[in-house]
């Protein structure tokens, strides 16, 4: 794994700290980690951003935010609103791409979910997944209604000829109920992709040792850790 986009089926799901979690292993492994951040909306000016929450969670790495904006809209919409130019999706494939020459990991994170608009001519990160020739990480949300954002979502991977690495979930509760429990057998299913994580919710606030020390737990082989998707599915089955 070289290069890897991480989307989530819409927005709060836990893309930030999923793609900190890979990052954080990744570094553990000693490899040089790039964070690459198309579009930061909803942030003022001189405030921390998505590329710092990894950080601070991850450890020292390269972190790149292309562009931002303050109002916490789509890029599209909040380019528009503020009288910026908008992010290309061949220009953030094109930053990746340079990173990868000096990094062994680069993980570009989208804005909201995959199919957001970049700018006004339609370009999504969808479209930088399939410039790059990148597999993609998808961040899902564990309870009621997950199964459809997340059939849809890779049913446009699908359709774009892009590789759906897997399925994590965001953010799973301390008391799953059972809709949450039983999504577990059948998010796979819905992604086409295996189950490559299951973050507990919260994760974000942890110190960095135990942050790291939970992605590892937390994450699956494939994503540098040591998570058992079967074990975990059939403790947690209703």
């Amino acid at each position: 794994m070289t290069l890897l986009v991480i989307t989530g089926t819409g927005t709060e799901v836990g893309k930030t700290v999923a793609t900190a979690a890979v990052a954080s292993l990744a570094l553990a492994a000693g490899k040089r980690v790039a964070v690459v951040k198309p579009a930061q909306t909803g942030v003022r000016p001189g405030e921390p951003g998505d590329v710092d929450e990894v950080v601070r969670l991850a450890g020292e790495l390269t972190a790149v935010e292309l562009s931002r904006y303050t109002d916490a809209l789509s890029p599209e919409a909040a380019a528009r609103r503020s009288g910026l130019s908008p992010i290309r999706p061949a220009k953030a494939a094109d930053a990746a791409a340079e990173l990868e020459g000096s990094h062994d990991v680069v993980l570009v994170e989208g804005a909201g979910g995959l199919l957001v608009r970049f700018d006004h001519t339609g370009g999504t990160l969808a479209d930088l997944a399939w410039a790059l020739g990148a597999p993609v990480l998808l961040v899902a949300a564990a309870g009621l209604g997950t199964l459809n954002t997340t059939a849809l979502t890779s049913e446009a991977l699908r359709h774009r000829g892009i590789e759906c690495l897997g399925v994590v979930v965001g953010s799973w509760p301390e008391q799953p109920d059972l809709a949450t429990r039983s999504n577990l057998l059948d998010l796979p299913v819905a992604a086409r992709a295996p189950l490559l994580g299951v973050l507990p919710s919260g994760l974000g606030k942890y110190e960095r040792e135990d942050f790291v020390r939970t992605a590892r737990a937390r994450l699956a082989p494939q994503l540098g850790g040591e998570f058992d998707p079967v074990a975990f599915a059939e403790r947690n089955a209703p």
